[in-house]
């Protein structure tokens, strides 16, 4: 018996009409760059900057917004920043220096992350961008090299909540204490502007009542100018329909993936309330009697942070791989194995022992009659882990060399957080493409 199944992946409304309008020039673009390739479409990403606009002005609450650099590496996604005059969170000189080539203000950029380099606080000083603090230490570097440079450091302190005492990020509440005493003993130096935190998963009620506390601190800091709270990331992607997701997740079984390959969990790929649906929640959500947080950062003028990465980038990106061989074992174990011209390195789920859960579009090379195929997905390695699916996916058609597999909604994360030269193979080709009626733009990415 196979245990073949389905989980379609939504599909915007340019990814299909880039397949009904122009699959010969997907078909030429892979011809002439190579497998894989990112396709990516920044219209999208705009859409999802105003949808958490828009949340924000619903709520009448003051909130900005900072991409989450580490979430894609594509110059586009800088330059929509610019253009949507939005933020970007870093991490990096690298991440620095790209926003700031991108046409993103120094001030308009947060720089995260632990233990920071003196080369990249210094950077981070000198173009007045808004670091957070990650440990007593690093305040006191900040301080130093601040005084140093006759510059005054914009700060957030990151805050480490009780509910993740083994965490190593920010600060606990101890030592947040700590800090805001020496904030305000070196004010010369320091602006302390608020607090940021970071948490996993996607409790939108738990964001809320962190966020709610850290007004409290700023209310209690004696710094006036101590009034922004930063949320972080975490809201959440749908990548399939919700009720479906809920019937394959409730009939999973490792008997569904090559070898029973099993899964500690996978990403809540039908989540019910996603991207600004999950901001409308978190300013819902009461934080005491009768008040609720877009009420309490309202009444005591605070403003809100959030650095939404996945969020979007949500349906701004598809990855197309070749088939380069098919090795047919249908009648022995019930399912193919395709290989395909490229590697998990290109599709990032797989090296956090999970699965891009969604199903691959098939593009056929030729034209061939409808016949059930039940295959899992390889990559061009030596590895026996690299996998692309290990999930046995149901297509319609048989696959055959010189086909094309296309993964959707992958420039979150997917396509290039992990990617490597590996084998000497070149990294992939992002291709930005701009659809107008039935008119199709394309250029580089490097080149833009």
């Amino acid at each position: 018996m196979t245990y073949s199944s389905s989980l379609p992946g939504l599909r915007h409304l340019w990814v299909e009409r880039l397949l009904e309008q122009h699959p010969d020039t997907l078909t030429e673009l892979v011809d002439g760059l190579g497998s894989p390739l990112h396709l990516l479409c920044p219209q999208v990403f705009h859409a999802n900057v105003e949808a958490f606009q828009h949340s924000f002005t619903q709520a009448q609450v003051r909130g900005s917004l900072l991409f989450a650099k580490k979430a894609n590496k594509a110059n586009c996604f800088i330059q929509a920043c610019a253009q949507c005059a939005i933020g970007v969170d870093v991490a990096s000189v690298g991440e620095l220096q790209k926003a700031l080539a991108g046409g993103v203000a120094g001030s308009d950029i947060g720089v995260s992350g632990p233990r920071k380099s003196d080369q990249l606080l210094g950077l981070s000083l000198s173009h007045q961008c808004l670091l957070a603090v990650d440990s007593l230490e690093e305040l006191l570097r900040i301080q130093q090299l601040a005084q140093s440079l006759r510059q005054r450091a914009h700060l957030l302190l990151r805050y480490c909540p009780s509910n993740q005492p083994h965490s190593r990020f920010g600060l606990n509440a101890r030592e947040c204490d700590q800090a805001l005493v020496f904030c305000r003993q070196h004010a010369t130096n320091l602006d302390l502007q608020g607090f940021s935190f970071h948490l996993g998963g996607y409790d939108t009620e738990q964001r809320a009542q962190v966020a709610s506390h850290l007004i409290d601190l700023c209310l209690a800091s004696e710094l006036d100018n101590c009034r922004t709270v930063n949320l972080g990331g975490g809201f959440a992607v749908r990548y399939v329909d919700p009720a479906q997701w809920q019937a394959f997740m409730a009939e999973d079984c490792v008997e569904r993936y090559h070898s029973a390959k099993g899964f500690a969990g996978f990403y809540p790929y039908g989540a019910p309330r996603a991207g600004a649906e999950a901001l409308d929640d978190i300013l819902a959500t009461p934080v005491s009697p009768g008040l609720s947080l877009a009420q309490k950062v309202i009444e005591y003028g605070v403003q809100l942070l959030i650095e939404p990465g996945r969020a979007l980038l949500d349906q701004a990106g598809i990855s197309v791989f070749r088939v380069q061989g098919v090795k047919d074992r249908s009648a022995s174990d019930g399912y193919a194995l395709v290989t395909v011209q490229g590697s998990s390195f290109n599709l990032s789920e797989q090296w956090f022992n999970s699965e891009f859960l969604p199903d691959p579009l098939l593009l056929p090379a030729t034209p061939r009659p409808r016949s059930p195929f039940v295959a899992c997905i390889g990559g061009a390695t030596c590895l026996e882990s690299d996998m692309l699916t290990w999930r046995k996916v149901a297509f319609d058609y048989p696959v055959q060399a010189g086909d094309l597999l296309i993964y959707l909604n992958t420039a979150g994360y997917q396509m290039d957080s992990n990617e490597s030269s590996f084998h000497e193979a070149p990294l992939p080709h992002k291709v930005v493409l701009e659809l107008r009626n039935r008119h199709l733009r394309w250029k580089l990415d490097s080149l833009a």
